[in-house]
């Protein structure tokens, strides 16, 4: 519906018919060249299930073949081709999403010469993409892994009004980054509100310095990208004979991923903390067309949860961290229950990490923000809040079609925990990635960074089959 909106208001500016155009369109020079580690067939027997779309089940089979599930239920039938695992008193679930990472851009060690999250020149850096810059040697990534996170959406950082790409990556380590690339999964453009750019830029005496200079520099970045498509759109309409006479219009790096904003082929994913400002970047959304997938840190989201859920904004949200400057005060614990019950319960919370320790825990910090919830007064389920770092943070990266619950035909991103994951002292067993197991407690199966360990064999899988 947003794409139609924006192809009207064109073709009001081109005046010519625009719906069976070819839109001028960059392929990917990036592309994912992502392969799975060997797939294994598996039965994981009698478990405790949350399957990431708010269901429980007890006791329950999940067979896994090809790198799919391929079904679930009581009894399932094994023969001799299949890995038979005792899931009895265990807890199994989808594999945990972080929707807000710098891992790799920020990796560790922490040191200056590898800080690469921010671009930090300009207010609008939309040129830029975070996966040139993720280290790949991150040993950060075992110790997710370690903590059931199978993908993550990693973000530039927030100096900018415009800070670039974002890219979402499995957890499997390897040696470049698109063999790391969640296949087909879109690109985001990552927006930063209030006192960060204002503040960076401010400090060096250009806008913007005030939050009306912010909404100032965002609406003039996109009427250069209308600007940039309309171009686009009117060289297309051209006829062959007629397109050999002119100009094609050139590349421009900025403009191209504004653009892709703008056709819907990327979401955005807004860094923003006061209501206030979340409502104005929703007015700017609205005003040239392109959709909101997530707010993030929204420490006051609950101010405006049915205005979120209205607008099929995901809140990718702390569980209890705020105060630590003016914009991130006004804070409550049930913030992300607030914003889950929005619509009676059409909302889409989320529980994001934006740190290397937090990642390791997302389970635990969903646990605190449903403690809190029900502290709150409200009556959600175990198997609910399991949303909030699954099925929806695949929403907002766009690939829940194939990954974040454990469901017939999606990929097999499993983990198999200890006890309730929502328990302090349930511990992450097995994590299987498109069905292969990429960590293994039982037997010390876990992947590797040449960082810490110095030359390794060179296996494209980084982990010993």
């Amino acid at each position: 519906m947003l794409i139609m909106t924006k192809v009207k208001k064109f073709s009001s500016i081109l005046l010519v018919p625009i719906l069976s155009f070819t839109l001028i369109a960059q392929s990917d020079p990036f592309e994912s060249t992502y392969e799975p580690l060997p797939p294994e067939n598996i039965l994981i027997q009698d478990a405790n299930i949350y399957d990431g779309d708010g269901n429980e089940f007890s006791e329950t089979d999940v067979l896994i073949q090809n790198g799919k599930i391929v079904a679930i239920g009581r009894d399932l039938p094994a023969t001799n081709e299949f890995k038979v695992i005792d899931a009895a008193g265990k807890w199994v679930t989808p594999g945990i999403i972080d929707i807000h990472s710098h891992m790799g851009v920020y990796p560790a060690p922490g040191v200056r010469t590898s800080s690469d999250g921010n671009e930090a020149t300009s207010p609008v850096t939309a040129d830029v993409w975070a996966e040139h810059s993720i280290w790949v040697q991150d040993p950060q990534y075992a110790l997710a892994l370690k903590g059931g996170v199978t993908a993550f959406h990693i973000l530039p950082g927030s100096a900018n009004l415009i800070g670039g790409r974002g890219v979402t990556v499995k957890n499997i380590q390897r040696n470049t980054i698109n063999s790391m690339k969640f296949p087909n999964a879109p690109h985001s453009l990552k927006m930063a509100c209030g006192e960060n750019p204002k503040r960076v830029y401010g400090n060096r005496n250009q806008a913007p310095s005030t939050r009306m200079g912010n909404a100032a520099g965002y609406r003039k970045a996109w009427i250069e990208a209308e600007a940039y498509l309309n171009r686009q759109l009117e060289y297309e309409s051209k006829s062959d004979e007629a397109k050999e006479m002119g100009y094609k219009p050139q590349r421009d790096l900025e403009l191209e991923t504004l653009a892709g904003v703008l056709r819907g082929e990327i979401t955005v994913q807004n860094h923003c903390y006061r209501a206030d400002e979340m409502a104005t970047m929703i007015n700017i959304a609205n005003e040239f067309g392109y959709q909101i997938g997530a707010f993030h840190h929204g420490v006051e989201a609950y101010k405006i949860a049915d205005l979120l859920a209205e607008n099929n904004i995901c809140g990718a949200l702390w569980a209890d961290w705020w105060g630590f400057k003016h914009e991130a005060y006004d804070m409550v614990q049930a913030n992300i229950a607030i914003v889950d019950q929005a619509l009676n319960g059409k909302g889409c919370a989320i529980v994001h990490s934006d740190d290397a320790v937090g990642i390791q825990h997302l389970n635990q910090e969903a646990s605190k923000a449903l403690a809190a919830g029900l502290r709150a007064g409200f009556d959600i389920s175990k198997a609910r809040a399991m949303r909030w770092i699954t099925s929806n943070p695949a929403k907002a990266a766009g690939i829940d079609d194939v990954t974040g619950s454990i469901k017939v035909g999606k990929n097999a991103d499993v983990v198999i925990w200890s006890m309730n994951p929502f328990s302090v002292y349930s511990l992450v067993e097995k994590v299987f990635i498109d069905g292969a197991t990429a960590y293994d407690k039982d037997t010390n199966l876990e992947p590797a960074s040449d960082f810490d360990i110095g030359i390794i064999s060179p296996n494209k899988n980084r982990i010993e089959e």
